[in-house]
């Protein structure tokens, strides 16, 4: 099934002040424009240097360039995913259940679940270094891999075993970090906290200092971390590929951030992430739904300024 915009071009707006004001927003720091309301926002990522955010039946292209693109969808859309290698490119995970690909940046859409079971998929990310690969976690079910952009899927691994019972994935991040086994994990949020699992898909393991598992097979106490907090579930998970030890974290007490790869964790800002998206260009720049509102920082999250999408729009 596909999901085809409207062919309305009236619908498309841009913001009043025109391009600049867009620029300023998602480039400098501390500009704002009007107040919105980000309860509508179900999913944000970036394609490119384009913001993405898709609520129940619509979704925004926020760029410099091209000001603020409307585009009518008539599925909703719960997450996305796109890779800096293959700007336009976008993958989307579909309420109730499936998931979509865009080849021109979220105007048209087509199938991409073949081989994937009919249930819903709860995270959705590509893998650090090969955009072609993709990794989706299914309620109920475990983790799938897509090694050809989504046209087939094979089953990877279960669901993460913590605190005595499987979890569901809410979040899904690729790690491109130089350490660990290959090189390559793939860290993922739960309703119990962070795991983690390399490429090789041997078991999920608990994030640690790169030394703490040889530290603990010579019988020495691996060094002190400062984890996430316990028993809150970890809704998001985003990083940018300029500094892949460089973590966001999204809960319900605030955003977290890590600088060593996720196993120290400083809470930047209070306040409900409900979505978060970080500029692949630029590690410092995000785009969150915090406190039920749409928001920019370019300082790593420790400040935040709102970013308007007009109002009568956000259905």
């Amino acid at each position: 099934m596909s999901i085809h915009p409207s062919r309305d071009m009236s619908r498309r707006r841009v913001l009043s002040g025109g391009l600049a004001a867009i620029g300023a927003t998602l480039i400098l720091p501390h500009a704002s424009l009007a107040t919105t309301t980000g309860a509508a926002v179900r999913a944000l990522h970036y394609d490119g240097d384009a913001l993405v955010a898709a609520s129940k039946r619509k979704l925004w292209r926020v760029s410099a360039p091209s000001g603020i693109q409307h585009i009518p969808l008539e599925r909703s859309l719960t997450a996305i995913t796109s890779h800096p290698e293959t700007p336009g490119t976008l993958f989307a995970a579909v309420d109730p259940v499936g998931l979509m690909r865009s080849r021109d940046g979220g105007r048209t859409w087509a199938d991409a679940s073949a081989g994937l079971p009919a249930t819903r998929v709860t995270a959705l990310t590509q893998a650090a270094l090969e955009p072609d690969m993709l990794y989706a976690a299914l309620a109920n079910d475990g983790l799938w891999r897509s090694q050809d952009a989504g046209e087939s899927w094979e089953f990877v691994m279960d669901r993460p075993y913590l605190d005595g019972a499987e979890r569901e994935v809410l979040t899904l991040v690729s790690v491109g970090n130089p350490t660990g086994m290959g090189g390559i994990w793939l860290y993922a949020g739960t309703d119990a906290g962070l795991t983690r699992v390399p490429d090789c898909f041997c078991r999920w393991q608990d994030v640690t200092a790169d030394d703490a598992m040889d530290a603990l097979a010579a019988g020495k106490t691996p060094p002190p971390a400062k984890p996430l907090p316990e028993d809150q579930p970890i809704t998001h998970l985003a990083l940018s590929p300029k500094a892949p030890e460089r973590l966001y974290a999204g809960l319900a007490t605030g955003l977290w951030t890590s600088t060593d790869a996720g196993v120290n964790w400083t809470r930047a800002a209070a306040g409900k992430i409900d979505a978060l998206a970080v500029d692949p260009a630029d590690p410092e720049h995000l785009v969150a739904v915090r406190d039920g509102t749409l928001s920019v920082s370019r300082d790593g999250g420790l400040t935040f300024d709102p970013l308007n999408i007009p109002q009568g729009d956000q259905t």
